[in-house]
């Protein structure tokens, strides 16, 4: 058997000890790191090495570890999620690195993800913005027989390829503007681009755009880093859709003007 391959490495972590605190970045040594592991595993084993020494861990967000849930959100060397292309932090690994390298971990950086520990930021704004109409409203009872709403393969695909979003907001961290465009497009999209999603798509468009705008993300200038940084490529077509749609919901739904009467 071959011998086990370990990286020698460097840490610059951004500590903060809660949102109200200055943060700042500490470095800490990972001698020995096994290549095959994650980069969340690696950052178990320094903080095995900190709880032994009588020292505060360090908070990071995680869940499946699967590239799944989206919750293991942090920049790494100046890259969301690190620099492996359709990775999540969660599913990179510590052989993406050289021996002796040294490497910066810090958490999104947006005012609507204000930074509550460490590496671990408050995304909540992502659930009142989905919460704001990212559903659809079906009647109860027994589900209807898949063949009854027909979908063009096309329509369905799309669907799909939104969905894959898992509102991790490696769109938000990369772009210059903080924009959240691209994780409201593709919610927007998975649904608008369904019979299901129809009644309400343009009262949906309307809702969650006023509701991304009212937690202080910024305005997309068409950067596109978001696309390149999302670990699951969703398309800046979305976007694009939601600016249709947007514009149409504009149209129809117009605001009320108030009106004069007697006192």
């Amino acid at each position: 058997m071959s011998a086990e391959k370990t990286l020698n490495l460097t840490l610059k972590v951004w500590r903060q000890k809660n949102a109200a605190s200055e943060g700042g970045f500490e470095t800490y040594a990972a001698p020995g790191v096994s290549t095959d592991m994650s980069f969340l595993e690696m950052l178990d084993v320094v903080n095995e090495g900190l709880i032994t020494q009588g020292a505060e861990p360090i908070a990071f967000d995680h869940d499946c570890r699967e590239g799944i849930c989206g919750t293991c959100s942090m920049v790494i060397n100046g890259r969301p999620h690190g620099p492996k292309e359709r990775t999540t932090a969660c599913q990179l690994h510590v052989r993406s690195f050289k021996d002796g390298d040294t490497i910066s971990i810090e958490p999104w950086r947006a005012k609507a993800f204000p930074v509550r520990k460490d590496l671990v930021v408050d995304r909540s704004a992502f659930d009142r913005i989905i919460a704001a109409g990212g559903f659809i409203s079906a009647p109860t009872g027994s589900a209807q027989d898949a063949n009854a709403l027909p979908i063009p393969k096309e329509n369905a695909d799309l669907a799909m390829d939104a969905a894959a979003c898992i509102g991790c907001g490696a769109c938000v961290a990369v772009c210059p503007n903080a924009s959240a465009m691209l994780f409201v497009s593709a919610k927007i999209s998975q649904l608008a681009l369904l019979p299901q999603g129809q009644p309400e798509r343009y009262i949906r468009v309307r809702d969650m755009v006023a509701q991304m705008d009212a937690e202080e993300f910024g305005s997309c200038t068409n950067h596109g880093e978001c696309e390149t940084a999302c670990p699951k490529g969703i398309s800046l077509e979305n976007i694009a859709r939601m600016n249709r749609d947007y514009l149409k919901a504009s149209l129809i739904y117009r605001p009320k003007v108030a009106t004069g009467g007697a006192g």
